[in-house]
């Protein structure tokens, strides 16, 4: 985002907030960026950017007829859900996504093949719902911010239903939600409360808060460090931190600071994964 300011400068339009995070978007929209809904926002000749979460075909298309200069900035691993899905679709295979309703990344792939072609299942208890015979061909794809724990259940229901069906690889789940997820679970051992730093529609921050209270811990989600209330950390002995995916590094260091003057003496690193997975620049940013 802030190359696209840096090149073409403001304003420039976001299709959507590019990542859920309050902090983010807010200090984007401070440098020109304007957040809209729908293409029909964006004044003709504007540039307009794809947030993170991925658009349907048809945006795409609609951007093109209408002659917008639009840049592409879906996450590289929405983007392989996106092709695999297009793949088994010309494959004449039927599709399930598992993921949240009207989150912005699931309305983006069930926009990527044909309409009737793709079935939501969110629960365990949609997969009884599903009336496909049982010799289907399908195939599965996941909301990449859910982790390997968050569809397994799911993932199981369809096999036992439907036996032939494929599924994608490991690598096609967000690594940063379930490195946190991992973090998290490692992390109550030591630590009766987690505070967790995220936006609330951001669903792996809310999922992060879910996984420490399923371990035992209390856990609360912070937009802000000014949001935390000292009476969280009453009778503490350790408290344990983490961020959703899209929490900026300053916010967790603010974090740490805000405990430290709430009287933490010291502060230890958890590590449970090294990541070192770069993505480039869209290809009308890359250098």
């Amino acid at each position: 985002m802030e190359c696209a300011l840096n090149k073409y400068g403001a304003p420039i339009y976001v299709r959507h907030e590019i990542v859920h995070n309050r902090h983010v978007v807010e200090r984007l929209r401070d440098k020109g960026a304007v957040f809209v809904e729908e293409l029909d926002e964006v004044p003709e000749g504007a540039v307009v950017i794809f947030s993170a979460h991925g658009v349907a075909k048809r945006v795409v298309a609609d951007a093109a007829a209408r002659g917008l200069n639009h840049i592409d900035a879906t996450c590289p691993l929405v983007t392989k859900v996106h092709r695999e899905a297009d793949l088994m679709a010309r494959r004449e295979r039927h599709l399930i996504l598992i993921g949240h309703a009207g989150h912005p990344e699931v309305e983006g792939t069930l926009g990527q093949v044909p309409e009737g072609t793709m079935a939501l299942v969110e629960k365990v208890e949609d997969v009884a719902t599903l009336d496909l015979p049982a010799d289907t061909e399908l195939a599965y794809v996941t909301q990449t911010t859910l982790s390997m724990d968050d569809t397994a259940a799911i993932v199981a229901a369809l096999r036992a239903k439907y036996p032939g069906i494929t599924g994608p690889k490991q690598e096609d789940i967000c690594y940063a939600t379930q490195n946190r997820q991992n973090a998290v679970k490692a992390m109550v051992k030591e630590c009766g409360i987690v505070l967790v730093l995220g936006a609330p529609n951001s669903s792996n921050s809310n999922r992060l808060v879910e996984v420490a209270r399923q371990a035992g811990a209390h856990s609360h989600l912070l937009e802000t460090p000014a949001d935390l209330d000292p009476a969280w950390l009453e009778g503490a002995t350790a408290v344990g931190v983490t961020a959703g995916a899209s929490a900026p590094e300053t916010l967790v260091q603010e974090l740490v600071e805000t405990l430290r003057h709430h009287g933490a003496t010291s502060v230890e690193k958890l590590t449970v994964a090294e990541e070192r997975v770069q993505f480039s620049l869209p290809t009308d940013l890359g250098t």
